[in-house]
């Protein structure tokens, strides 16, 4: 139901002596229902790549963020309830922040640009929402890093935050699920 174009009472007028006075409900084709399934499991291959790669290396690998924001194209033109300037503006203002933490350290570079490809798809409407999930999930990451070796908990403690974890949290992964969560709740709210 959520795949039916609604066509305009100017467009339809003439129409409306035919049939009976309700809008003409057209549903969308069945090509573009495929390139917009394939391109939401492609969204979902490459951002779970990604996030395999930073718990096995700690890096991401460039070609993951690249197909990541080539596939916004594909889905811009098949799926997208964002307008194209509120998700350059979003991966804008997400390249900006990330790009500041990774000046202090924080974050690594690839987490940055992976950010700001995933933003793509949120655009301002949803940029909230992406910083909620990828947040949970990063913090989950994180108590589960901690669960696992207890005694880190103490080391923490003593050394106020600092030298917690040597390899660092995998945010990529929290980056990669927070998309994969952005791209996914639409589409199976369409499916209701």
């Amino acid at each position: 139901r959520a795949n039916i174009i609604r066509w305009p009472r100017q467009i339809l007028r003439p129409f409306m002596a035919w049939s009976s006075a309700h809008p003409v409900r057209c549903p969308m084709p069945p090509l573009i229902e495929i390139a917009y399934w394939a391109t939401i499991v492609s969204v979902c291959l490459v951002l779970g790549t990604a996030g395999a790669n930073d718990i096995r290396s700690r890096r991401i690998p460039n070609w993951t963020v690249l197909a990541t924001a080539l596939l916004f194209c594909a889905w811009f033109f098949v799926g997208s309830s964002v307008p194209l300037l509120s998700s350059l503006g979003a991966a804008l203002l997400v390249f900006v922040c990330s790009f500041a933490l990774y000046s202090f350290g924080i974050v690594g570079a690839g987490d940055s640009k992976l950010a700001t490809a995933v933003a793509l798809f949120a655009g301002f409407p949803h940029l909230p929402e992406f910083i909620l999930y990828m947040s949970l999930t990063g913090g989950l990451i994180v108590l589960c890093m901690l669960l696992a070796d207890p005694a880190r908990i103490f080391v923490m403690m003593q050394m106020r935050g600092r030298g917690f974890l040597e390899r660092g949290v995998p945010y990529g992964v929290a980056i990669a699920a927070g998309g994969v969560m952005l791209v996914l709740m639409p589409a199976m709210q369409k499916l209701t």
